[in-house]
Formats: structure tokens, C-alpha cells, sequence
């Protein structure tokens, strides 16, 4: 006995609009919620200098110290941009974590979605 082929079910344009608006500010809420809530952003380092008071202090040859100047920054208000330096340290163990929990999960993924794989494939191709 054949299956019926499979028809979708049909979605208005404002729904498909209403979806699309949806996911996005899911995405943006993924994104930003580790910032608001100081879980991310915040490993930076200052960078020791001999004398913030001057390009030269700063390591600043003439041509940085002059797009610095085009830009409307002095050397006291450019030494926190300069001497500020990202912490891209990260915990192995951390990482491991969060690897095995993506891996996990497209495998949980897969193994849920094998049957409706094969539902759909035999439907398209027909059966072996």
C-alpha cells in the first residue's frame, strides 16, 4: 500500500513575516544575553607602557601618532585604547565540555531524525 503523497501545509506571507521576525530576535536574544549578563566580553588585559604621556611612550611611530591625531584622540585619551589588549585565554577543560555537548547533540539529532529521514526519501524515491 502507497503512502498519499505529501502535501505541506500552506503559510500566509504574514506568518512566514511573523516567523522570520521571530527567529531573528531569537538569534539577537542568543547573542546579546551572555553580554547583559557579564558572561562574556570582559577578559582584557592593559598592557604596561613607559610613559602613557607620550606617542613615543605608547609605541607609537609618527604616522599612527598622526592618524591617531586625524581621529581627534591625544595621547592621554588614545593610552586605554592602545595599552587595552583582549584575554584570549580559555579553559581546556571548558572546551572539551562544550565540544561534547554539540557532538552529543547532533547525534541525538540524527538518531531521532533517521526515521523521518527515511519516511521522506521513501516518499521522494520510492522504496528499495
Amino acid at each position: 500500500m502507497e503512502k498519499p503523497h505529501y502535501e505541506p501545509p500552506k503559510q500566509s506571507a504574514l506568518g512566514q513575516l511573523f516567523d522570520s521576525l521571530f527567529l531573528l530576535v531569537l538569534v539577537l536574544a542568543a547573542l546579546f544575553t551572555p553580554l547583559y549578563l557579564k558572561l562574556a566580553g570582559g577578559g582584557k588585559v592593559d598592557m604596561p607602557v613607559a610613559d602613557a604621556s607620550t606617542w613615543a611612550g605608547l609605541g607609537q611611530n609618527a604616522a599612527q601618532a598622526a592618524q591617531w591625531e586625524k581621529l581627534g584622540f591625544h595621547p592621554d585619551t588614545a593610552a586605554p585604547l592602545i595599552t587595552s589588549r583582549f584575554d584570549y585565554s580559555f579553559s581546556p577543560t571548558e572546551l572539551a565540555i562544550t565540544a561534547v555537548i554539540v557532538v552529543g547533540y547532533f547525534i541525538l539529532l540524527f538518531a531521532l531524525s533517521k526515521k523521518e529521514y527515511i519516511e521522506v526519501i521513501e516518499e521522494r524515491f520510492g522504496k528499495k
